[in-house]
């Protein structure tokens, strides 16, 4: 019985002593170099998100670490945090950059 309280006790500090390692890791790891994001909705179809719903959305990794330098690009898909909401973040794709003049189509919604 004394043999499994001491195995016990050496699991647990072998698990909180992993655990103090780990997490510190992880949260540098997202905050600098890669994030992992959910596309939801269907503005990104049909690149990203197929479907268009929730069940079956894609799941995409965000490189924090190259950005740093990068020279956005027409076509490039680029992660930005909502201008309506700042806590969501939302992925688009850049189809001008700035100084160039978009024009629309004429639509008429019915």
């Amino acid at each position: 019985m004394a043999q499994q309280a001491g195995a016990g006790r050496r699991y647990i500090r072998a698990f909180v002593s992993g655990f103090f390692v780990a997490v510190p890791v992880t949260v540098t790891v997202l905050d600098r170099f890669a994030y992992v994001a959910r596309v939801e909705g269907a503005s990104m179809q049909p690149s990203l998100n197929p479907e268009g719903n929730v069940t079956g959305s894609d799941v995409v990794l965000l490189n924090r670490w190259s950005v740093r330098n990068y020279q956005v690009r027409r076509g490039d898909i680029v992660s930005v945090l909502s201008p309506k909401n700042p806590q969501q973040k939302i992925i688009k794709r850049v189809i001008a950059l700035e100084g160039d003049f978009i024009k629309t189509q004429d639509c008429s919604f019915s």
